[in-house]
């Protein structure tokens, strides 16, 4: 499962307040909710419909950033929601203050026995690509305990799979050999927001997080460097305080400032860095060897609050080769501003020419050069053409606040009850609901690639490979299509059913495997593309566009012309 840790109060004592941690953030609770849901259950209570069974899908109508893919990420948190949800005490008290004052008292009786041992919830894989208006949750139940979770559910899909989609679509932009850091949190939605982002950046294709707590709930690997403030913090030699290192292997104690200055003087001498020493900053290579003193086996600089080329980059080297004297390896520099191209490819020949002094620097060749600053998509394309030399991008505010698209748009509809089927008409055709309890396959073709996905009716039968399939548009009559799958994926599992988990839940590494292969084995590059990517096809069957187009027919009002 993706939570690592075990359920807990903050201070270890029994939750006094009706919040509980359980391994996902404690706000998520019955209260996290929109006030209609509760005026709802009361109407449907009072009403006496609150126990018919009804179904809801959970879907969206549209792929977000001008894609053609999305990511589902979210579904262990609407599961964790659903297996811990109970009114507390003190939320029924609150209920009570804001319901009318002649509110049935039994109402609030029926709301201390709710829970979600009577629901049936189907979902798609956590971590599958998905297309609009095939639902990615169906959850059936008593009506008026479905119609409570609506907000909630949507809280817990909406944003984790639009962050893990942003996510996705950065690893695709970069490419599988560039290592990918989430330093998004200063820049999140709230404290919530940057865990969650953090979370689900990580299983959309990022190697790593500056997320400290995000690493302790979800075992995801931290990673941080120092800030300018660091550098500018020091001024000269006189303030470093300690300046000894031990040897790794012989322990014997080297004074790292001395042996850095030396470095850095001999480094002057034997390559032409276009400077003079008194250009290059006193102040920085005291920080630097104060933080390669605290961490000598993972000294990583940052070589830009003076100047990269003129300061940042002798004195990372001068370190760098001082540390390795002592039987030590830097991890590599770090570049916040500026031209990043240009500066990393000029970084690059400078680590060659240190190589090419001695046979011992060889590593230096292959040095990690990481770049931030306001990191895009469009800014890693752009660095791609040109040839960079970056090893490592950490992004922030374009990922994290998800800048070009602030939400997804998931719905939750109901679309059955009491057996009977049920949609919404709009004028605006792409907000139809497709009616009735479906199930939906993902069809592959010959080339091995997904070609389209496939609703139906439940009580209809599976569609078999190698034999041809209608498939047609859910409203435009013109466009269908005979299909000959090679193989056929069901595309929902029954996840929660009578109370308890009924399929086991993957880890956050299986998710974020997952991702990937859903992605790059399962989709054509023209879907995955960013310029103008093919749209991928979502159909219904025969059965189903005949079903959804009587029932369309059925309620929609006759106008009278005179």
């Amino acid at each position: 499962m993706a939570f690592i840790l075990p359920s807990e109060s903050i201070d270890g004592s029994p939750p006094a307040n009706g919040l509980h941690m359980n391994g996902q953030d404690s706000l998520v609770q019955p209260l996290l909710t929109d006030f209609y849901q509760i005026t709802m259950c009361y109407a449907y209570w009072k009403t006496g419909t609150h126990n018919e069974p009804a179904v809801f899908d959970v879907f969206f109508r549209k792929n977000p950033f001008n894609g053609e893919f999305t990511v589902f990420a979210g579904l262990e948190d609407c599961l964790r929601f659903v297996e811990n949800f109970k009114f507390s005490q003190s939320d029924i008290e609150y209920v009570k203050k804001i319901l009318p004052e002649n509110a049935d008292d039994s109402f609030f009786e029926y709301l201390e026995t709710l829970d979600g041992s009577r629901l049936t919830i189907e979902a798609v894989s956590e971590g599958s690509v998905v297309f609009p208006k095939v639902p990615l949750l169906t959850i059936y139940g008593p009506l008026a305990m479905c119609q409570l979770l609506e907000t909630s559910i949507l809280n817990l899909v909406n944003y984790a799979s639009l962050v893990a989609t942003n996510a996705a679509r950065f690893r695709q932009a970069a490419g599988n050999k560039i290592n990918l850091l989430e330093f998004g949190l200063r820049r999140a939605q709230g404290p919530n927001g940057g865990l969650t982002a953090s979370k689900y950046c990580y299983i959309g294709g990022f190697d790593g997080t500056s997320n400290v707590l995000a690493g302790k709930l979800y075992g995801i690997p931290v990673k941080g460097t120092q800030a300018h403030s660091f550098i500018c913090s020091f001024s000269s030699p006189d303030e470093l305080k300690i300046r000894t290192l031990n040897h790794k292997d012989s322990k014997e104690t080297s004074d790292l400032f001395k042996l850095s200055t030396e470095k850095r003087k001999w480094l002057l001498e034997e390559i032409s860095w276009g400077v003079v020493q008194s250009e290059v900053s006193d102040g920085e290579l005291t920080a630097f060897v104060a933080y390669a003193i605290a961490f000598p086996d993972s000294f990583l600089a940052l070589i830009d609050t003076y100047d990269v080329l003129r300061s940042g980059v002798i004195n990372f080297v001068a370190v760098s080769l001082a540390l390795h004297d002592l039987g030590y390896r830097s991890m590599g520099c770090r570049i916040d501003s500026g031209d990043l191209s240009y500066l990393s490819r000029e970084l690059r020949v400078r680590f060659v020419k240190v190589a090419a002094l001695n046979e011992d620097y060889k590593f230096f060749e292959k040095m990690c050069i990481v770049a931030s600053n306001d990191i895009n998509e469009e800014t890693i394309m752009s660095l791609n053409e040109q040839k960079h030399e970056i090893n490592s991008f950490g992004v922030g505010t374009h990922l994290v606040t998800c800048q070009k698209q602030p939400a997804l748009g998931c719905v939750y509809k109901l679309v059955a009850q009491s057996s009977q089927p049920k949609i919404k008409l709009s004028q605006d055709v792409t907000k139809i609901t497709i009616p009735g309890k479906k199930k939906c396959y993902r069809i592959f073709g010959k080339n091995g690639y997904a070609i389209l996905d496939l609703m139906m009716l439940e009580e209809e039968e599976e569609p078999k490979p190698n034999e041809q399939i209608l498939c047609r548009h859910p409203f435009e009559e013109s466009k269908r299509a005979l299909v000959n799958a090679s193989k056929i994926i069901k595309l929902h599992n029954v996840y929660w059913k009578d109370g308890v988990l009924a399929t086991p839940l993957p880890t956050l590494n299986e998710i974020k495997q997952h991702v990937n292969e859903s992605i790059n084995e399962n989709l054509r590059q023209d879907h995955r593309r960013y310029l103008n990517p093919t749209p991928y096809k979502v159909s219904v069957s025969e059965r189903l566009y005949q079903f959804l187009h009587h029932l369309w027919l059925q309620n929609a009002p006759i106008g009278q012309l005179e």
